[in-house]
């Protein structure tokens, strides 16, 4: 089995029947639409019907949403195929998986909450096939909760009327249930409630345009004394704030797959130009800078998907005794996405003004690709998130059973279950144990990298000055992310037995990449004399350079992919 998807030759097993078919129909559907098709809908901005037919028609969002005993037999919220699900989509359309994506993160705060009739009445929604939404973010505050606005005010018999309006909401001009945070204007206490698009105190204020996404639907909408009852309310105090937080942890963190399904076709695109097209008398793939832009997106590439599906293990995995996935994730919302940003400028540079043809899927790669890191997570907070973790991933090392590969069925209820806070609380085991048996060079002087970065965190740790600076502690926690992703990528390798040469290859651009971020700490921050020391150190640790081994890849691996796939026209 490839470990790129490839809808020509889709092979992945599944232990049922009908989740094989739910991914088997939804390439059929796209391979018949055809490109031409997509494009077409994406120039028009044209809402995409037939998508959301073909949704409702084969129960794909009531399977794949609905937790076990609400919904059918098939029916599960297994992250293994809710995740696998975005990658397929998204490598067919960003603004299909979009719809996905913010559909899930609209019935998390359902599912999390404790009104059972609610949890019923999502359930026969989904199953009508109905699209949801995720209400939390405002025009003046963004993501920030505590300058929500939003207010539910008691009418004095029990019922509430909701006021304000909530801005950049995927799926909000046709959403059957949009799950909205507020407060309650009484007590200022957070609260999470239902309300339905269609409604007449919904006011749908207008489509937010974006380069991306273009047919999809990102609204701002208005709430002018929408009657809310109790049996809309799906949470209050705590459980919606942690609802709120708990639901991103799930929503977003399908970003990642997303941007491996966008870098995979746009691969297969590239790939087959480049190698048919002729320059000078001879294919633009004989040039050697050309090959390297190749073997290097081919790298990246699969590291972004070894990391996205490590983490996902992680998170299926997770509990109150075992909370890693809160380091993991930000990281798969954040570097995943940005390293797919690397991996399309990388190719554009190999096809150039291909990229820019308006009938090409790549035109579209290159519109997306840069919006989801930013317009659907904020790299400034995740990195801030990831810094909080460093002293007991490093100093503090714990025991803990080792997490298989996690692609059983099942129902992944602790992820309704999640709380906020105690992150002071998350342990490690000791890092280095993924590195045991691995006796590569670029693998051996990425881990002399880590090992000084230790150092410097010990010996020359950030004065209180530096740590207040939230430039310098974004800086320096890119090498931290940095770590940790190499970690979960490595661990990965021994699980699905990754190429010897891929493995060096993947570390030469992490080797390079490491010291990158030292020198952007070096140059652009003031520093004490150790500090220093320790940087340029890290800056001048030479990556291991083989011809060879980039040959043996671009021959045995790169190359072939010329023709692998072409999307039905």
């Amino acid at each position: 089995m490839s470990f790129l998807l490839n809808p020509k030759k889709y092979d992945q097993e599944w232990p049922d029947q009908k989740t094989k078919d739910i991914m088997l129909k939804t390439i059929e559907f796209f391979e018949r639409k055809g490109l031409k098709s997509i494009k077409e809908d994406d120039q028009a901005l044209r809402w995409y019907d037939d998508f959301v037919r073909f949704i409702k028609e084969n129960e794909i969002f009531c399977t794949l949403l609905t937790p076990s005993g609400y919904g059918g037999p098939d029916s599960r919220f297994d992250l293994s195929r809710v995740c696998q699900y975005n990658e397929i989509l998204g490598f067919y359309g960003n603004q299909y998986q979009y719809a996905y994506q913010v559909s899930i993160l609209g019935v998390g705060p359902v599912w999390m909450g404790d009104n059972e009739g609610l949890k019923h009445k999502l359930a026969r929604l989904l199953k009508e096939g109905g699209l949801f939404a995720f209400g939390l973010s405002e025009k003046e505050h963004g993501a920030d909760l505590y300058s929500n606005e939003m207010k539910l005010y008691p009418q004095g018999d029990g019922t509430y009327k909701a006021d304000g309006s909530k801005y950049y909401i995927g799926n909000g001009n046709v959403a059957s249930l949009v799950s909205v945070h507020g407060r309650y204007a009484d007590t200022n206490e957070h609260v999470f409630f239902a309300v339905d698009s269609q409604h007449h105190n919904y006011k749908l204020v207008k489509k937010i345009n974006t380069p991306g996404v273009r047919n999809a639907y990102v609204a701002e909408f208005e709430l002018v004394d929408y009657p809310i009852t109790k049996e809309d309310i799906m949470s209050s105090g705590q459980l919606a704030w942690d609802s709120s937080l708990s639901s991103v942890n799930i929503g977003k963190f399908q970003l990642g797959f997303c941007s491996v399904g966008i870098c995979t076709h746009a691969f297969y695109e590239a790939i087959t130009h480049a190698s048919n097209r002729i320059l000078y008398g001879k294919p633009v793939t004989n040039f050697p800078h050309i090959k390297t832009f190749f073997v290097e997106s081919y790298a990246r590439l699969h590291a972004m998907k070894l990391y996205a599906l490590r983490s996902l293990d992680y998170f299926r995995a997770a509990s109150n005794e075992d909370r890693r996935y809160l380091l993991f994730n930000p990281i798969q919302k954040m570097k995943v996405t940005r390293e797919g940003m690397k991996v399309i400028d990388m190719l554009l540079d190999a096809i150039t003004a291909k990229g820019f043809e308006q009938d090409t899927y790549f035109e579209a790669a290159t519109r997306e690709v840069g919006m989801i890191p930013r317009l659907e997570g904020t790299v400034h907070v995740n990195i801030n998130l990831v810094i909080k973790f460093l002293q007991n991933y490093f100093f503090n090392p714990v025991d803990y059973p080792v997490i298989p590969k996690r692609d059983e069925p099942g129902d992944d209820t602790y992820v309704f279950q999640q709380y906020t806070g105690g992150l002071a609380k998350v342990r490690f085991p000791d890092y280095r144990l993924a590195y045991e048996g691995v006796d590569l060079p670029n693998v051996k002087v990425f881990r002399s990298q880590i090992e000084l970065f230790k150092d410097l965190m010990s010996k020359a740790m950030p004065t209180p000055e530096q740590a207040k600076r939230v430039d310098y502690m974004l800086a320096m926690g890119e090498m931290f992310t940095l770590i940790v992703y190499a970690q979960l990528v490595l661990e990965n390798c021994k699980i699905y037995k990754i190429n010897d040469d891929l493995v060096d290859q993947m570390f030469n651009f992490m080797v390079r990449d490491f010291a990158g971020f030292a020198l952007n700490q070096l140059t652009n921050f003031d520093n004490s004399a150790d500090q220093k020391e320790y940087l340029r150190k890290i800056i001048l640790t030479e990556p291991s350079i083989d011809p060879a081994r980039e040959m043996r890849l671009w021959n045995e691996q790169v190359s072939v992919l010329d023709g692998a796939y072409e999307m039905n026209p």
